[in-house]
């Protein structure tokens, strides 16, 4: 796993990144973007005399807007001072959209007011929201969908190297070793670590190139070859982060992110005898490009995250794991599985998102609140304990013979209440989301 100090590097370049470029055109002229799906890039927008303004055209076109639609509905909410529901928002828009739509595009739309809203703040007082109506929210997120591009035209290089290192060149890399040692027996030490032979089914086959993972040293040489490559990079102006054979490199539209992929496919073939993987290698948006198990938001000042791949493979990891946790003590099952938490949430401390976190924590509790509700078994074993952590009796009854499944009733109130966060901080629990917490306020 490779160090924090890697990660910071990431930070580092994130911090960056330019949060907003002004265009001023000249008197007379007018913007003109280029159609490509939802997204536009700053390297398509120009400034003409003979192009009309498009951006309202692009915001209402079906394909964006029945986007914007799906965002606004999954993301529920509360209904504005209209009292309109999201479930109302379709038939609503399918009646009346041909009027909003030639208010709109002849600049005479006003929005509703805002209803307003307040909420409490964690150290005492109230902040004041105001919540759009859902129609309004259509169209916000529409041109949010829009806008987005212009001012937020990160792009990202993200770097395979096909089988890197299988077929590190020996020559070469002790080449870049000869620079900076000048002693020769290690020199011909590290020769013959390299050339030693690999055995296999008690065959032993003679290694000609690469370096086999799994040596302490596999990381060192691999770095100090790819210093080649820091090197150029660093030597033509790009922000990038590299560790061993990861490499993303930060551009600001596609068209740079294609030229610099040819660029730096042509440099480490030629200087380094190394290919890179096409069908692995990509240009694509910064927020949709992982590094290390991080990835990015889309704030136009972004921010670190767990990436969607990460938080997936540890829920798998410990999905396997509490299997076997139902005939054994609880005290021994969060035994087990602590170091893992422990471990992971000291490799993702960097991460300024913290709601996946804390969606993750809950997870666990429910995993493991479903493995004592497999062992109490019986209906009225359940009742007695839920009884003795606190339930009336009635409650505890209803609760234990309501005839649902066990996931159901892990995630439902009354186990919720029989079994809360404070009780798992008692029996010893790592809380990922506490543990970040803490070693951010260390750090």
């Amino acid at each position: 796993m490779p160090s924090v100090g890697v990660i910071v590097s990431l930070v580092t370049v994130m911090q960056k990144f330019p949060t907003a470029e002004t265009v001023i055109p000249s008197p007379g002229q007018k913007p003109r973007m280029m159609h490509d799906s939802a997204k536009v890039s700053t390297a398509s927008v120009t400034w003409t005399n003979a192009e009309p303004d498009t951006l309202m055209e692009w915001v209402l076109a079906p394909a964006n807007l029945k986007r914007a639609y799906q965002r606004v509905v999954s993301n529920k909410g509360a209904p504005g001072a209209d009292g309109m529901t999201v479930a109302d928002l379709a038939g609503y828009v399918k009646q009346y959209w041909p009027t909003f739509k030639a208010r709109l595009l002849a600049g005479e739309y006003h929005p509703q007011a805002v209803r307003a809203v307040e909420i409490p703040k964690p150290q005492g007082g109230t902040r004041q929201l105001g919540i759009p109506s859902v129609v309004d929210r259509l169209i916000q997120q529409a041109l949010q969908q829009q806008l987005t591009p212009l001012f937020d035209p990160r792009w990202c290089v993200e770097l395979d190297l096909e089988k890197f290192f299988d077929r590190i060149k020996h020559d070469i890399l002790m080449a870049c070793l000869q620079r900076r040692v000048e002693d020769k027996r290690v020199l011909r030490l590290i020769r013959r670590y390299l050339e030693a032979g690999i055995m296999s089914r008690g065959v032993v086959r003679q290694r000609q190139e690469g370096t086999p993972q799994g040596g302490p040293l596999s990381p060192l040489l691999s770095n100090i070859l790819l210093d080649e490559l820091d090197w150029e990079l660093e030597r033509r102006g790009h922000r990038f982060v590299r560790y061993a054979d990861d490499a993303n490199i930060y551009v600001r539209n596609p068209r740079a992110g294609e030229r610099v992929m040819d660029s730096v496919e042509r440099f480490l073939s030629q200087r380094l005898k190394l290919t890179v993987n096409r069908k692995k290698s990509r240009v694509a948006r910064a927020w949709r490009s992982d590094y290390l198990g991080y990835g990015m938001s889309r704030h136009l000042q972004p921010r670190l995250r767990v990436a969607t791949m990460s938080l997936g493979r540890i829920r798998g990891r410990l999905r396997e794991w509490l299997r076997g946790a139902r005939g054994r003590k609880m005290a021994n099952v969060i035994e087990w599985i602590n170091p893992v938490l422990r471990g992971w949430a000291g490799y993702f401390q960097l991460s300024q998102s913290k709601r996946p976190l804390e969606e993750l924590d809950g997870w666990i509790r429910h995993k493991l609140r479903c493995a004592i509700w497999r062992q109490w078994k019986q209906p009225s074993t359940r009742a007695r304990n839920l009884m003795r952590l606190g339930l009336s009796e009635e409650r505890a009854c209803k609760s234990a013979f309501n005839g649902r499944g066990p996931w159901w009733n892990s995630g439902a109130p009354h186990m919720n209440q029989a079994l809360p966060k404070k009780l798992w901080d008692r029996l010893g629990l790592v809380s990922i989301l506490d543990t970040v917490n803490r070693l951010s306020r260390m750090t």
